[in-house]
């Protein structure tokens, strides 16, 4: 089993481990740290309550913009010829999981 860390960032949370690339919402502040909630290694877990103020979780910056899949929202009343299309594409932040200390 491998080392992995539930880590919150900008209000949500993710599931991270060593190496790996994570999209999250577009990040203003670039250097506020995330807070690590859990690190599993092995059998050994360590859960916070409700964060884990010891351990660190090293986040490199790959993409500061990236735009996500367009997403179209469309709004239709019935009888009234009331018609509406909107749409839009989420900027997100890319991030490379450099390393999980305890």
């Amino acid at each position: 089993m491998d080392k992995f860390a539930v880590i919150r960032i900008g209000g949500k949370q993710y599931r991270v481990s060593e190496g790996e690339e994570i999209l999250v919402d577009k990040l203003t502040d670039l250097k506020t740290l995330p807070e690590v909630l859990l690190i599993a290694d092995g059998e050994k877990v360590e859960i916070g309550k409700p964060v884990l103020t010891k351990s660190k979780v090293t986040l490199k910056v790959v993409t500061e913009v990236e735009k996500g899949e367009k997403i179209d929202i469309f709004k239709y009343k019935a009888k009234s010829r009331e018609r509406r299309h909107v749409g839009f594409r989420p900027k997100y932040t890319r991030l490379l999981v450099q390393k999980i200390s305890n």
